[in-house]
């Protein structure tokens, strides 16, 4: 069931932008923001926390940890939590990543003030919500997928090696990266490798084009 008022979590590491999303949710009777975040690994935190939090709201990119890797996160650890995804980009490939992910609705955030309320309420009521346009760019990509013979869009990369990806791209050194994921520089070193060869890439650069392309870090 809905609650009368959704108790609601933002994630965003623009403050301008925290700031416009929460006045946008707290003059609407129905919304609450009790919890905002920076990135997508104190999103995660809070909201494991806080069990009365009732909708996340993820910036897709964002450091440390992006709005999907999150919302993958919330999906094993708090299943009951509704997530709703923004990003700046109008990315076929980001929006199905989204619903894979388990976001209940993506928004674009050039027509937040338009759409983002509406798809908050949506999103509680177990609908999905989609900006104008994303279920033609659905279709389009499962048909071109189709042509290809495709059977999904996705890269082969586990969860653990697209968090080594976006801390390659950020500029971390392998040593760092071993610090933040709390694991060994050797197991660093054999996750690299063995992207680059699941990716057929070459180095840091080409890792930091796909980065991109997948979301994980903002150009």
């Amino acid at each position: 069931m809905t609650p009368l008022v959704t108790r609601v979590l933002l994630a965003d590491d623009h403050p301008i932008v925290l700031h416009g999303l929460r006045d946008l949710l707290n003059s609407e009777p129905d919304f609450r923001v009790v919890a905002e975040a920076a990135d997508g690994a104190e999103a995660v935190r809070l909201a494991v926390d806080d069990k009365d939090i009732h909708l996340a709201v993820l910036d897709v990119s964002m450091p440390r940890m992006t709005g999907l890797q999150a919302a993958q996160e919330l999906q094993s650890r708090r299943p009951d939590l509704r997530v709703l995804m923004l990003s700046m980009h109008d990315s076929e490939q980001i929006l199905y990543e989204a619903l894979k992910a388990g976001a209940s609705g993506f928004v674009l955030k050039t027509a937040a003030d338009r759409d983002f309320v509406n798809a908050c309420r949506a999103t509680m009521r177990g609908e999905t919500f989609l900006y104008a346009g994303a279920v033609s760019a659905l279709v389009r990509d499962y048909l071109d997928r189709v042509r290809r013979g495709e059977s999904d869009t996705l890269d082969p990369l586990t969860p653990r090696e697209l968090e080594v990806v976006k801390l390659v791209a950020e500029g971390h050194t392998s040593d760092e990266i071993a610090d933040l994921l709390v694991i060994s520089r050797k197991t660093v070193d054999r996750h690299r490798a063995n992207i680059l060869e699941k990716l057929k890439m070459r180095d840091r650069v080409d890792l930091t084009r796909y980065a991109i392309r997948r979301g994980l870090i903002t150009p």
